[in-house]
């Protein structure tokens, strides 16, 4: 399947993640999971692209887009799901391991009793009370291997490694990003899996002026490492964890639930 730079540029120009800028929880990812197929890239292109010219959307419907992207996998699960909105909001849909987390963290925050989280991810995730948003725009795998080289586009040359291409876009997404902080004001914006933590608390500082990050340090198997900072009333947190099992073990994950009682009980008011 072609990917067709017009929809491609229309993407990282205007794809921010899922939800709504009015939920009083951000969680603003590194990047996307995915990226490894160029059919399953196309078809979120494709799909923004269309939604995009049409109605303007600023934030996506997850569901919706997922309903335009075919599940793509090998043995017993390919029989059960024909699209990712099967996998992850059907009938016999699959817990996400980081979506999970963040569920816990936002009923932690709000000091409320964790649901049943598949039913929650199938009903409400990325809806009234969280937007996932993403700091880059291309979904990528896990491994952050690049697959993007081999794009033939040559007024996209910065996508031929990954360097460029979080060099050349990260000005500008950080600025819309940390914009939509102050004209919504979230009351918490957490940032996770991020390798790039002293340039995202500069950023910050630069953009609201001299604020002060607290390194809080972690607990082990409790709570992650994180940097904070309070600007009015919404509370920024650094962190370069990622709310999921590194390949399934208990040790060396965390609770989320607790750390989102933990900066709510933080919060300056």
């Amino acid at each position: 399947m072609l990917i067709e730079e017009q929809k491609l540029e229309h993407w990282i120009r205007e794809f921010y993640g899922f939800g709504s800028y009015g939920a009083p929880v951000w969680f603003i990812g590194y990047e996307e999971s995915g990226g490894d197929l160029p059919e399953d890239v196309a078809e979120r292109l494709d799909y923004f692209y269309d939604l995009g010219v049409q109605h303007n959307q600023p934030l996506c419907d997850l569901r919706d887009l997922y309903r335009n992207v075919a599940f793509r996998s090998e043995g017993q699960r390919a029989k059960l799901f024909k699209s990712m909105y099967d996998y992850r909001f059907g009938d016999n849909a699959v817990l996400h391991g980081v979506w999970k987390n963040l569920i816990a963290f936002t009923h932690g925050y709000k000091g409320l009793k964790i649901p049943d989280l598949l039913t929650y991810q199938k009903d409400s995730v990325a809806r009234a009370n969280e937007a996932l948003i993403q700091l880059y725009p291309l979904p990528s795998p896990h491994n952050h291997a690049w697959y993007y080289s081999w794009l033939d586009l040559p007024q996209k040359s910065f996508l031929t490694t990954r360097k460029t291409y979080e060099e050349q876009l990260y000005p500008q997404r950080i600025q819309t990003i940390l914009k939509k902080i102050k004209e919504h004001k979230p009351e918490v914006v957490m940032m996770f899996g991020m390798n790039n933590i002293n340039t995202l608390k500069r950023s910050i500082q630069l953009f609201f002026g001299d604020v002060e990050f607290n390194m809080v340090k972690g607990i082990k198997l409790q709570t992650p490492q994180y940097h904070r900072t309070d600007v009015s009333n919404t509370t920024f947190i650094i962190t370069t964890q990622m709310p999921a099992l590194k390949h399934n073990r208990v040790e060396t994950g965390f609770d989320w639930e607790r750390l989102g009682r933990e900066v709510r009980g933080g919060l300056k008011l």
